[in-house]
């Protein structure tokens, strides 16, 4: 009985859907919006130097909270992280961060790469900029420019170890990578908008024109929970200039996915391999993780400002609401461990340098608004997220991934998946959990599009150079 309900169901949104997206939607053409302060209009369009460098009083300030601030309550016996952070290793965590974690050996390291500001459209953007010591001996080795876009509630600090992997020569390949790692506007050192309106697809205007500004016309891009979500938005709004993307968090739009989600529950052959089948279903248990995992995103999609307001009320709050996602978004078994899993991955300073940076500039608010920003209504009758990705692209899938789809449905939005790869271990911050799998599996992407881009310029494949031409067509 239920398999036909579902059969009846699927049917009817499938008729819905066809409806809905038979008609061809036209790639807009977003303004290029003034976001700033007024006292903004008109600032130098230059690129300076930046060094991180926060106020002793600030420092001080903190650790003043830290050692006056009110006891959390207990958690409960044996409840691991099942009801959020488990408060013991709170504590713990609070301890360390008031005795042990230095905040101006911490400062120095994340200012060993190059740091840059520039206003676009009224905003001051925070980036690294690094560019690869290319060795003398390989003066023809190219330098692939690459953006590198990051998400929620992660920063720039996700990268510290992928930028010197992706920088870095390898004797097997004839290219390296020159890393452009902007903070997103409202995050970190990248000012926040003063009027409604900078969701997603806004913020790939502003990257596009970042990279224009620093004189790169073609770039790759490649992008993780936000950072995924920008990244194609740039491929399908910018496809002239995007030489291709790589995302660790492939998505396509909500009704094609879940149609074929709900088909592959009855036909599983027709969405998913068999292998990778328990990824997807039952259907219930993944539907109850997802659920159990999303009540941060309706908060922050409705009520950013008051959410914000609570959680950036104090460092031991901001803490506790950011490990959380940190344990659980890493994989999702380490909610029933008393430690949450946090140090299997990533250690207390890198974990503390990534509270640091929201802490210090007071951006849990701003960040918290891109998702009213995206979920708006005026935002998603635009159907910017359901326009085609034509560009080069490729999927990285970690198994511990908040949410697995199949290379099916990505190609349903990916018109020019030219890699799909199952990597061994790994949850959602992959570049700051597995830089090295991460990092390779891009250059493995690139290489691919390299390849393909080498036989277009041969007059012995027409059809190949037909293809590329066709992937970056407006």
């Amino acid at each position: 009985m239920w398999k036909s309900t579902i059969v009846i169901l699927v049917l009817a949104t499938g008729i819905a859907l066809w409806f809905r997206t038979s008609s061809v939607i036209d790639v807009p053409k977003l303004p290029e919006t003034f976001w700033g302060p007024e006292e903004n209009k008109g600032a130098p369009q230059n690129v300076r130097t930046f060094t991180l460098s926060i106020p002793d009083l600030v420092i001080d300030d903190l650790n003043a909270r830290l050692a006056n601030r009110r006891k959390v309550v207990p958690s409960l016996e044996n409840a691991g992280w099942t009801y959020g952070i488990n408060t013991t290793f709170l504590e713990d965590v609070i301890k360390y961060w008031r005795t042990t974690y230095n905040w101006n050996k911490r400062e120095r390291l994340l200012n060993k790469y190059h740091q840059y500001m520039t206003n676009i459209q009224g905003l001051d953007i925070h980036f690294y900029h690094v560019k690869p010591e290319v060795p003398s001996d390989r003066p023809n080795l190219k330098v692939l420019p690459l953006l590198i876009l990051h998400g929620w509630p992660g920063s720039v600090v996700e990268f510290q170890k992928i930028i010197a992997l992706l920088t870095k020569p390898h004797p097997d390949r004839d290219f390296v990578f020159e890393v452009i790692a902007p903070s997103l506007p409202g995050y970190g050192f990248s000012q926040a908008a003063v009027r409604p309106g900078l969701g997603a697809a806004q913020m790939s205007v502003i990257f596009k024109n970042l990279m224009l500004r620093l004189g790169f016309n073609k770039f790759y891009v490649q992008g993780g929970d936000w950072g995924a979500i920008i990244s194609s938005n740039l491929a399908s709004l910018f496809p002239d200039n995007i030489i291709g993307v790589h995302t660790n968090m492939c998505v396509v739009p909500f009704m094609p996915g879940f149609l074929w989600i709900a088909i592959g529950s009855v036909f599983p052959s027709l969405v998913v391999d068999k292998e990778h089948y328990s990824k997807m279903y039952p259907l219930s248990y993944h539907m109850t993780r997802i659920i159990e995992e999303s009540g941060y995103m309706h908060l922050q999609a409705s009520k950013p400002d008051t959410a914000g307001a609570a959680v950036g009320a104090s460092p031991e709050g901001l803490a506790a609401y950011i490990l959380e996602k940190f344990s659980t978004w890493t994989n999702d078994e380490y909610k029933y461990r008393p430690d949450g899993g946090l140090l299997e991955k990533f250690t207390l300073d890198e974990l503390l340098d990534n509270i640091m940076l929201y802490w210090v500039t007071n951006s849990i608010t701003t960040s918290f608004r891109l998702y009213a920003e995206n979920f708006n209504k005026t935002n998603m009758a635009t159907r910017i997220d359901e326009l085609p990705v034509n560009v080069p692209s490729a999927c990285a899938v970690f198994p511990h991934e908040l949410v697995y789809t199949p290379e099916s449905i990505i190609r349903t939005r990916y018109t020019n998946l030219i890699q799909y790869n199952h990597l061994p271990h790994g949850g959602h911050f992959a570049a700051f959990e597995e830089p090295l799998l991460l990092a390779n599996d891009i250059f493995e992407f690139v290489s691919k599009t390299e390849d393909i881009k080498k036989k277009a310029d041969t007059k012995d494949t027409p059809s190949m150079e037909k293809k590329i031409k066709e992937s970056t067509r407006t």
